[in-house]
């Protein structure tokens, strides 16, 4: 990575030029309640709301792994996984290595509300919201791409009861 100052990282120092891959999965989780959709987020020690995410364990499904995560980092235990919504990739520096992530995305349902953040991997709140409150709550445009994805593919389901867009 070349820019403003050589090619260097932090400091001065030159980059290790060493890159790592790692994959993660997540889930979009929604409940109905009064007719609407209400999506949960989850905000984390930075103070950054988005949705349950975590690396997946060998051997583990992408979807298995997304359920895993949902469970343990928002206490939810009743949640149907629906379907794949879209997978995202972004980049960061760790410790001088460059990290390349991706995380597949999966909408679920939750019939039950009541939530318990995991404060052991630094989640400090959880909190349902509408389409709209979660869109301005959500700092990364990427992250709100899944939540349109999701809200569509929620728009196009036939159900027994209509579900309201916001």
């Amino acid at each position: 990575m070349s820019g403003a100052n050589g090619g260097r990282g932090r400091g001065g120092r030159k980059s290790s030029g060493r890159t790592r891959r790692e994959s993660s999965a997540g889930g979009v989780v929604f409940r109905v309640a009064e007719g609407r959709a209400l999506f949960l987020l989850i905000c984390d020690s930075y103070g950054n709301w988005g949705f349950p995410k975590g690396h997946l364990e060998r051997g583990e499904r992408a979807d298995s792994a997304a359920l895993r995560e949902v469970v343990e980092e928002t206490g939810l235990r009743t949640v149907a996984v629906l379907g794949a919504i879209a997978t995202i990739a972004w980049r960061f520096r760790f410790r001088g290595t460059l990290i390349h992530k991706d995380c597949q995305f999966f909408l679920m349902e939750a019939t039950a509300a009541a939530t318990k953040p995991q404060h052991s991997e630094g989640i400090t709140a959880c909190r349902w919201a509408t389409i709209d409150e979660a869109q301005d709550l959500i700092r990364y445009a990427n992250v709100r791409g899944v939540l349109r994805h999701a809200h569509e593919m929620l728009a196009s389901r036939e159900t027994a009861a209509p579900v309201r867009a916001g």
